[in-house]
């Protein structure tokens, strides 16, 4: 699903990832470790395409494709999504506006036809029923006044909606209390059409999800898989 070749990353003229191979098999839950500061981050950052980051050399093939040189967004629509760390606060946009125009662009490029509301409301209410998120919920801005573990379960909703080829899960275990956590772990399990790459740095959630692989991080290197 996901293979990254020789890929040597920078930012602001220093380098931060130095010769990374790395092959993630389709279906595989697949833990990224390492300390605070080792690259971590910054690998999925330029795996999802953030143009913070200059890839200097190598090459990122996801799905067979070259998608070295594409922007976010066609990385989205061609299957990635990332449930970051840190997400902001968006006021004046709502959940329900912001996941009906996810799921319209990911219907369209996909199938070539436009999503109709009725189908995208039954979508939604299938999958706010199935994670236990609160109707009004749809109304709010996105992140405006959610607790941490508020956030993880929105972002598990719009994961669950959209349906990726490859979930990258950027320590989603932060934040969120036990409860969250193995809602978290049980989306990931039950979610067999999705490849998964994900950070963690507690040995509970890590256990739970339990990863088919694990590779290492250190000071931008790759010291194991």
């Amino acid at each position: 699903m996901l293979e990254i070749k020789n890929l040597t990353v920078s930012m602001d003229g220093r380098e931060l990832l130095h010769d990374i191979n790395l092959c993630i098999t389709r279906g595989a839950r697949h833990l990224l470790s390492g300390a605070n500061g080792s690259g971590k981050s910054t690998l999925v950052q330029t795996i999802i395409g953030n143009p913070e980051y200059t890839v200097n050399s190598g090459k990122i093939i996801f799905d067979g494709k070259d998608v070295t040189n594409e922007n976010t967004t066609t990385r989205a629509l061609l299957g990635m999504f990332i449930g970051a760390q840190n997400v902001p606060e968006i006021p004046g946009l709502t959940v329900l506006s912001f996941l009906k125009h996810s799921c319209v662009a990911h219907t369209h490029f996909e199938t070539g036809r436009d999503l109709s509301m009725g189908d995208f409301l039954q979508q939604i209410e299938s999958v706010r029923e199935q994670l236990d998120i609160p109707r009004d919920w749809l109304n709010r801005d996105i992140n405006v006044g959610f607790s941490g573990g508020e956030r993880k379960r929105l972002m598990l909703m719009q994961l669950v909606m959209t349906k990726p080829k490859l979930a990258i899960l950027d320590e989603p275990d932060s934040g969120a209390d036990a409860t969250t956590q193995k809602q978290i772990a049980d989306t990931i399990a039950a979610m067999h059409d999705t490849t998964f790459l994900f950070i963690s740095h507690q040995s509970q959630f890590t256990r739970i999800v339990n990863p088919t692989s694990t590779t290492k991080i250190k000071n931008g290197k790759i010291i194991g898989g």
